[in-house]
């Protein structure tokens, strides 16, 4: 009888680039998923990877054996997530992705989610870039874009807006009280980069006018948090998400400055890659954060009184 586990090893080695890749994944000995993939071409007759000590190649039929074998991995993905339902509790990992401005931001939902359940494992990766999620094995990414990706291969799910204001410290913020934006092309600036050197800051105002600025930040660094305290600390105009600031706003240790510009709004969204097979455990964390951010857009529309911005519903990229 064939072993379907040696199938779904093989998927593992080409999805992981290598024998010594997949023994640190899989906590698995090298010498083992060697053995066992050399006594799978011997009883399939053919060639599926070529190899030596500095070298690894997925054959043509290789290839073609692993688009098969990716199939089984999602079925028996599948077949767990039903075991799992039956369990009536969602358990195991869950990996996902979060840029690190937001990690500060939902730390206490990371927390919450983990509270509600208590079989689930949740690895955050912290990363300010678009992660490969099948490469690098994430469940679920959050990304904050102002256009959605167009990868038909990824599922999203919008959650929400975020808005990038000029924030500054009372002192310095009286300097802006003139309201002509140009003004800032003179002040010192800070920014949410990992590069130093000029950058330029575009922003759209009254009358659909459109202003930019080259500058020479003092201070870059991708971490929010960081540049707020220095903002808070009065060394700077800074450029951040509401939301990363909304607090010192309220406490008056930051001003909105020239609050008729504004930047694109940036949609907050989830991405994942299929709905096929979902472990109920990942599918209880999208749930959990499409909760949280429902209720923080209904009681923000509440407050202000403003009109609904709404999260859109689970869709297919445009």
């Amino acid at each position: 009888m064939q072993d379907v586990n040696d199938y779904v090893l093989f998927a593992e080695v080409v999805t992981n680039g290598g024998f010594a890749a997949t023994s640190r994944v899989l906590r698995t000995p090298k010498s083992t998923i060697s053995r066992r993939i050399a006594a799978l071409e011997q009883r399939l007759g053919v060639r599926l990877i070529e190899r030596s000590t500095r070298r690894f190649r997925v054959t043509d039929v290789g290839q073609a054996f692993f688009e098969r074998c990716r199939t089984i991995m999602l079925d028996v993905q599948q077949a767990d997530a039903v075991a799992s339902e039956a369990l009536g509790e969602p358990q195991g990992v869950v990996r996902c992705s979060c840029p690190p401005g937001l990690v500060e931001v939902l730390s206490g939902e990371f927390g919450s989610f983990l509270a509600r359940f208590p079989k689930a494992t949740l690895q955050v990766v912290a990363a300010d870039r678009a992660v490969d999620l099948i490469e690098e094995r994430i469940d679920v990414a959050i990304r904050v874009r102002t256009r959605l990706d167009s990868d038909a291969s990824l599922i999203m799910r919008t959650l929400g807006y975020s808005s990038r204001i000029l924030v500054a410290a009372p002192k310095l913020a009286s300097q802006c009280a003139i309201g002509n934006i140009a003004i800032l092309s003179e002040m010192t600036t800070l920014a949410t980069t990992d590069e130093m050197g000029e950058i330029l800051w575009t922003f759209s105002g009254p009358n659909d006018e459109e202003y930019s600025v080259r500058h020479q930040p003092r201070m870059t660094c991708v971490d929010f948090a960081a540049l707020r305290d220095a903002a808070v600390a009065g060394l700077g105009v800074a450029l951040l998400p509401d939301h990363a600031c909304h607090e010192e706003l309220a406490a008056g240790r930051l001003v909105h400055v020239f609050p008729q510009w504004t930047t694109p709004a940036g949609i907050i969204h989830l991405v994942f890659t299929t709905r096929r097979g979902l472990p109920p455990v990942v599918r209880a964390f999208i749930d959990h954060l499409a909760a949280v951010f429902s209720d923080a857009n209904s009681h923000a529309q509440h407050a202000s009184g403003a009109g609904p911005r709404p999260a859109n519903p689970a869709h297919g990229t445009p």
